[in-house]
Parts: C-alpha cells; structure tokens; sequence
C-alpha cells in the first residue's frame, strides 16, 4: 500500500447552536464557498482538507455537528476522537453565546483530556446586529482557559486563521512535543497521528 499523501491526521470537531453558522465555517474553510441559506445539518457531516503547516502536510477531517438537542446524544459519541474542538457561538445571538457553557462543560465530560479548544464568534460581518461584543468573547474565552477569535464565513474574515490557530495547537502539543503522539492522545495507540499511517488505521477512534 502507497503511503498517504500527508504527514499527520487531525480530527476537528465544530460544536455550538443550531444557526450560528458551523457548516458555513466548515464549506468555507475546505471548499472556499459560501450560501445564505440556512440548511439544518442532520446528526453529523464532515470535510477533509489537507494544509501545510510548519513544512508538514496535515490532513484536517472535520466533523460538524447538528446543534439541536434531539442531536446530542449522537454527537457526543464524536467528542471522543477529537483532537481540537471549536466552540462556535454568532455574535448576532446572545443566547448561542451564553450557551457556551453548557457546550463546554459537555467537551469536560465526554472530550479527551486535554483536547485543544478555540471559542469562535461567527458572523462579525453584521455589525448593525450585533449583541455580543468582541470584549465579552475575549473575556468568555479567558474564563474558560482557551483561545478566542471571531470570525465571518460570508466575508471569509479570519476562517482560515481559527482552523489553523487550533490545527497549530495540537501539532505543538500531539506531534512536536510528544515521543509516542498516539498515547498522549488517551485513546488506543493505532499511529492516528504519526508520519505516514494509512488513513483507514485512523478511522476507529471517530465513532466510537
């Protein structure tokens, strides 16, 4: 078998409310596209996109989640295999961002230890709307310990930045500071991120 065409693999997931504009996040970053319309995402989708970083070609797959409650029990089984979590919240809806909380504490009792995290204030395009100021993201994200950027998947304003903050994150913490990547993962030690594994070896520790 060929190797792949990538050094590392790096499972993201992108949580918060139903609206706040996760799949436009995610068809932003991978496809470079964009649509007004709001289409609800049912359980669980996911993209791939291959980035270099610091002179390694990583493969990013992303999950992204639906945010209604009939959903989470699904969705939590994928906390488990994430190496870095966005915590999405849109700036135009103050209950989304006081939601947050209840995100997090959700990434607390079913996510790694450790996992990387990033809050992500989405839709900084409507300023005439907005109710949640930038100081109160920065202030939120302080609170919990994580980093904080805000972002506009219709003006593609920081999107790749908030991808490649967190994919940065956990390449320092997974692959250059770790001997054995896998086991500082906590999960089993299949190579998920070690040089030159076959992409099926790193498919188990999504779904279970």
């Amino acid at each position: 078998m060929p190797p792949p065409h990538y050094d590392f693999l790096i499972k993201l997931l992108l949580i918060g409310d139903s609206g706040v504009g996760k799949s436009c996040l995610l068809t932003r970053f991978c496809d470079d596209t964009w649509t007004p319309s709001f289409i609800t995402t049912i359980g669980i989708d996911f993209k791939i996109r291959t980035i270099e970083l610091d002179g390694k070609r990583i493969k990013l797959q992303i999950w992204d989640t639906a945010g209604q409650e009939r959903f989470r029990t699904i969705t939590t089984a994928y906390y488990r295999g994430a190496m870095g979590i966005l915590l999405v919240y849109d700036v135009t809806d103050n209950k989304s961002f006081e939601n947050i909380h209840t995100w997090f504490s959700n990434v607390e009792q079913h996510a790694s230890e450790g996992v990387d995290k990033i809050l992500v204030g989405n839709k900084s395009d409507w300023e005439d709307k907005r109710v949640v100021k930038t100081e109160e993201g920065m202030q939120k994200a302080k609170e919990l310990g994580i980093e904080f950027i805000e972002t506009s998947a219709k003006e593609n304003k920081e999107v790749e930045s908030a991808f490649f903050n967190l994919a940065r994150a956990i390449k320092t913490r997974l692959i250059d500071s770790q001997p054995d990547a896998a086991g500082a993962m906590g999960g089993p030690a299949d190579g998920s991120v070690r040089v030159n594994q076959p992409s099926e070896r790193t498919q188990g520790g999504c779904c279970t």
